[in-house]
């Protein structure tokens, strides 16, 4: 193969390569290399970094790179083929690296007490600061005029640096109660933690964090709607006042009770929320339950009628008589003998419909059953 005179590297029109490697191998100790600015040569023979070169213009001869009168045991001057490997590396910092939390951060806002899915989005600037670690930790070996981007290198590290923003936000979320809605005031002092946290993962691999910048922090809007509704309910309840705003939840968890396809009980479980934000006080379904299904005080029964009355009443609402506050009259009930209140349809304790009582043209009164009168003689039905 020819050997090369001139080794030379016009870097790529996006900026975004970090190294390359020159597709030359076979040198010769005349051959000039070429560095231009923002770049750095590496020149690499057998396996063994020899020398970097800044920007500048030089001659691969042996004063240039002394230890290659070692490694191909050359005399001093004179113009000999050799193998070697030369790679460019960028010098350039490189600001605009962009970053994301492809899984979101789920925890519970400790001021509204929601379920939130928080996810965070920046961006990082980095250089080289070793060339000589960088090429020997993270690169390795490469083949001829193959480029390695920026976007590979932060693929190495996307798992440390996705890491760490999420333990460091949810950290001061949970251990300083901040909601998240109030995160965005934080971002420069997470971003300066996270800058002193990230920095050493980086160092080891000869690689300088120059900056590190959360843009933003947001969850789904379902979870920002809850939020809303429940700034929405609060501002309520500080426009209009407890009694009041108490008022219009009850009417709301009312109107909610006609279409709840699990009654009135359900719709104020699901309304416990709402009342116990603005009247402060927490109802759950059990205590409404109870007070739902809470018996009615006792009727009272006419002694003249015997027709029911409500407890509080003091006059029969069918004959007029004055009630008195007695126990009815009472009598057995035919299939298992409890006592049940006279004029029962059917009896209280075990549910058997009780026969209507017979009275004979004579005004005597007969037993359920009976085929003939036993005052008069007469047949029952005649």
């Amino acid at each position: 193969m020819a050997l090369i005179d001139v080794v030379k590297f016009n870097g790529l029109a996006s900026r975004d390569w970090i190294i390359y490697k020159h597709y030359a191998e076979d040198l010769s100790t005349a051959s000039q290399l070429i560095v231009g600015e923002g770049q750095v040569a590496a020149f690499i023979k057998g396996g063994q970094l020899c020398d970097l070169f800044g920007p500048g213009t030089y001659t691969l001869s042996t004063n240039n790179i002394p230890i290659l009168s070692k490694l191909i045991n050359l005399p001093f001057g004179g113009k000999t083929p050799f193998s070697a490997e030369v790679y460019y590396v960028n010098a350039a910092t490189k600001l605009d690296i962009n970053w994301g939390t492809s899984d979101p951060i789920q925890l519970v806002d400790p001021k509204y007490q929601i379920r939130l899915r928080i996810r965070a989005f920046g961006q990082i600037g980095l250089k080289i600061s070793d060339f000589a670690v960088f090429i020997k930790e993270l690169i390795g070996s490469m083949g001829p005029s193959e480029v390695v981007n920026y976007d590979n290198v932060i693929d190495y590290f996307k798992g440390i640096i996705v890491t760490k923003v999420k333990t460091c936000i949810a950290q001061i979320i949970i251990e300083e109660r901040i909601s998240a809605l109030e995160i965005s005031a934080k971002l420069s002092e997470i971003s300066e933690k996270l800058n002193e946290l990230i920095s050493p993962n980086f160092a080891q691999f000869g690689l300088k964090l120059v900056n590190l910048y959360i843009k933003s922090v947001n969850f789904p809007d379902e979870d920002f709607e809850k939020i809303n509704n429940i700034l929405a309910d609060k501002a309520a309840f500080e426009i209009m006042g407890d009694s009041r705003y108490s008022t219009k939840r009850s009417f709301d968890v009312y109107e909610g009770a006609a279409n709840n396809q699990n009654g009135v009980a359900g719709a104020f479980a699901a309304g416990g929320l709402g009342l116990g934000i603005g009247a402060g006080v927490g109802m759950n379904s059990a205590a409404i339950q109870g007070v739902m299904s809470a018996p009615k005080p006792a009727d009272i029964y006419c002694p003249q009628c015997h027709s029911p009355n409500s407890a509080n009443s003091k006059f029969c609402n069918s004959c007029g008589s004055p009630l008195v506050q007695q126990a009815p009259p009472m009598k057995k009930c035919p299939e298992c003998s409890a006592d049940i209140p006279e004029g029962s349809k059917f009896c209280n304790s075990c549910g058997a419909r009780i026969p209507t009582e017979i009275v004979c043209e004579c005004g005597a009164v007969l037993s359920p059953g009976s085929k003939f009168c036993n005052n008069c003689g007469k047949k029952v039905g005649e």
